[in-house]
């Protein structure tokens, strides 16, 4: 979740971050070709169509999304599906998987099995990789940079990472992976300097490092000059080692990947909006680092929709969490607490704020508390015989 919330308010480092993550992996200049009139038809490889029809895979779909993959001469259909079926995908999972990843089809079979026993390094058994694959055949089926995305996963459990977290890298932080090995490591060596130099002990480090990478893989994708600036801005600012390691561990490391000037802006204004020192700031950051991330429209956004709300600028500075909570949220949980002639304006914002499994929790505390009878049920009752 904090990954998408950096993703939407930072510009900066995470522009770069969003353009990587999001940049095609096969023949860009082709993804959006669709095969639609009579004449783009017939360019399409019969034998292609044909085999994927005999695997019940809808080929209207292929066409619409991407029907540049049927007009290719050399494809791999039965040996593709003859892969999959041995490790135990049903007829209903290989056209799935084929559906939404054509592109499979067009890798070579050596290259598809050479990535079948890298992921088998970290998957339990077959049962466990046919299910990845259904979920992220993309991820399964990018087969470049084989041999380095082995160094690299030899690395990791060397590391200490369980296979469960590197089989989600696999899946959902594939580029950490196209990384040469001794890039990351190196990474890693600075993240523990980094550590050691806020005043993180020897005998914690291990346990700190690989908490933050499960939590945030694409901290590997940093550069060591952006480290050393973002932990230089926070020590002109004031931080304390001790504070800028806590802040460091509450964002899972996205403060690496975070803009020292937008960082500034948001600062700014939060120091004006709520008419504080720079201690009192220092500590509100502390409180609720959400206050770094996210960017001087967001932050008025939400400061003007909890004043909307009968709210005081007191009542958000002593729980400045609340400001990680969207305008509509806001609303949604005043409507639900007031439905109960619980008075936020008057009272303490604690009740409102949190996940929506801690406010639910909350709420039926507060909604059993009303409901509580005023006299004891199981209470003897002095009745004259």
């Amino acid at each position: 979740m904090l990954w998408k919330l950096l993703m939407r308010s930072q510009p900066c480092r995470l522009c770069s971050f969003r353009k990587m993550l999001s940049a095609p992996k096969y023949r860009p200049f082709l993804a959006s070709f669709t095969c639609t009139t009579d004449s783009q038809s017939k360019k399409e490889n019969k034998k292609t169509v044909e085999k994927l029809f005999k695997l019940s895979v809808d080929i209207r779909k292929i066409r619409r999304l991407k029907g540049w993959v049927l007009l290719e001469d050399e494809t791999y259909v039965e040996e593709i599906a003859n892969i999959l079926q041995q490790l135990g995908a049903n007829e209903t999972a290989v056209a799935s998987i084929l559906e939404r990843c054509p592109e499979a089809i067009i890798c070579s079979p050596t290259a598809v099995n050479t990535q079948r026993e890298l992921w088998q390094l970290v998957c339990k058994n077959e049962e466990e990789l046919v299910k990845l694959i259904e979920q992220f055949p993309e991820s399964f089926f990018t087969v470049k940079d084989q041999e380095n995305r082995k160094l690299n996963i030899q690395f990791f459990q060397e590391l200490g990472l369980k296979n469960v977290v590197i089989s989600r890298f696999l899946t959902t932080a594939t580029n950490i992976f196209h990384n040469p090995m001794e890039k990351n490591k190196q990474m890693i060596k600075i993240l523990q300097e980094s550590y050691l130099n806020l005043g993180g002990s020897e005998a914690n480090m291990k346990v700190w490092l690989l908490k933050l990478l499960s939590q945030n893989p694409f901290i590997l994708l940093n550069s060591s000059a952006a480290i050393k600036e973002t932990l230089e801005f926070f020590q002109e600012q004031g931080f304390t080692n001790f504070e800028i390691l806590q802040l460091l561990s509450k964002l899972k490391g996205f403060l690496f990947q975070l803009c020292p000037r937008s960082i500034q802006n948001s600062l700014s204004f939060s120091k004006n909006a709520f008419k504080c020192t720079d201690h009192d700031l220092k500590q509100l950051v502390l409180k609720c680092p959400a206050l770094l991330y996210y960017s001087v429209p967001v932050l008025e956004e939400r400061i003007q929709g909890l004043l909307k709300e009968g709210i005081s600028i007191a009542q958000i500075r002593e729980t400045p969490m609340v400001l990680e909570l969207t305008p509509q949220i806001v609303q949604y949980r005043i409507k639900k607490l007031n439905s109960l002639g619980y008075g936020i304006k008057d009272g303490h914002l604690a009740n409102l704020n949190g996940t929506k499994k801690e406010f639910e929790a909350n709420f039926g505390k507060i909604q059993a508390k009303k409901r509580r009878p005023l006299f004891n049920p199981v209470a003897p009752l002095n009745v004259e015989e």
